[in-house]
């Protein structure tokens, strides 16, 4: 485990199959650390911290190290989360060798809405007011937005004695979605986001709507920022849809002079093309599906994959695409054996899943 990391918790978890779970673990977390896996031992590094999971006598001992205790309660909170969702309806306990304190979580902002406007036909942004923008600045770029029932309260969520978030439910229950912060005006003290509006008939777009509909004054929680961190490198290769435009401009807005940049984005047509102001060097590659043959599946995927082959081995290859998109683009990278240190590649959303972002 890694030394120098002051702040520790150690914690057992006893699910029906240890060993699948050790592997779900695994699988998963690859796309957001370092994960190092010997036999029935998995070590997860992040910036927030190491997690060592130990296989043993048909149960998973953890133990974290992190820089800070608001590190700590990250990373607990995150692998709970984790863990829940892969036990799925299956027995599942799990303990912490200290007790989860019941307070409001430390990375919970509460925030209000100043303005919305149409960026594109399909592409809007919010901004919010922010107390201290000073988080946002320079790292993860990824929220997860709280919108309480509109007329009531908010009731923002506390921590579980297993470390897993108790997010109010009945009239108190909030919308809850991951988005991108798109962009921090420190001298306004705001936040951007931007929300794509899904033209899918018969799909829930919850995050879709609340934009649509939200009011100067409505009120909302941010969860984070967690995940998401910008990438240094100075060559870079950014491919992704309009659920990626958000991070991709972010990226590209704040890369150090110099950075050699090429980005593939799919939009539905040239309407939902953005301006890309950067200090780097952009060649950009826009992708209208309006012009696709009926039935096409997979473009951005193979256009993704013949770049990254062109492309010279230490590029920063970055991906967020429909989940298929994803997976046959990280199949593709680790083929090639590509330093997983320099790609991030995760799915944003799904077809079929009856729900959009």
């Amino acid at each position: 485990m890694s030394t120098g990391l002051e702040f520790q918790l150690s914690g057992i978890a006893y699910p029906q199959d240890p060993a699948h779970m050790l592997d779900e673990i695994c699988e998963h977390f690859v796309e957001h650390s370092e994960v190092l896996r010997n036999a029935d031992r998995a070590v997860l590094k992040s910036p927030f911290g190491t997690a060592s999971i130990h296989l043993q006598d048909q149960r998973l001992l953890i133990d974290l190290n992190c820089p800070s205790e608001h590190s700590l309660q990250m990373v607990r909170t995150s692998l709970a989360e984790h863990l829940f969702y892969f036990a799925g309806e299956t027995e599942f306990d799990l303990t912490w060798s200290q007790p989860v304190s019941a307070a409001l979580l430390p990375n919970l902002h509460e925030v209000m809405v100043t303005g919305a406007e149409d960026v594109t036909p399909h592409m809007r942004r919010v901004k919010v007011s922010c107390a201290d923008v000073t988080p946002f600045i320079g790292g993860d770029m990824h929220v997860r937005i709280l919108v309480p029932p509109r007329g009531r309260q908010p009731v923002w969520p506390r921590y579980r004695t297993d470390g897993r978030i108790a997010w109010p439910d009945g009239e108190d229950e909030l919308l809850v979605r991951a988005y991108t912060i798109r962009a921090v005006d420190v001298e306004r003290q705001e936040l951007w986001i931007d929300f794509f509006q899904h033209p899918m008939p018969g799909v829930a777009t919850p995050g879709a709507d609340f934009a649509r509909n939200c009011q100067i004054g409505d009120r909302l929680g941010l969860l984070g920022p967690g995940s998401g961190g910008l990438p240094v490198s100075s060559r870079m290769l950014l491919v992704g849809d309009e659920s990626a435009l958000p991070g991709i401009a972010r990226i590209v807005a704040e890369v150090a002079p110099g950075t050699d940049i090429e980005a593939i984005i799919e939009v539905e047509d040239s309407r939902e093309e953005q301006p890309l102001p950067t200090e780097g060097t952009l060649t950009v590659r826009w992708l209208h599906r309006r012009r696709y043959a009926s039935g096409a599946n997979g473009v951005l995927a193979d256009q993704a994959k013949a770049a990254i082959a062109a492309s010279d081995p230490d590029t920063f290859v970055w991906v967020a695409c429909e989940k298929d998109d994803a997976r046959s683009v990280r199949s593709f990278l680790k083929s090639r054996k590509h330093d997983r240190k320099s790609m991030y590649v995760a799915w944003y959303w799904e077809w079929d899943a009856g729900t959009a972002i």
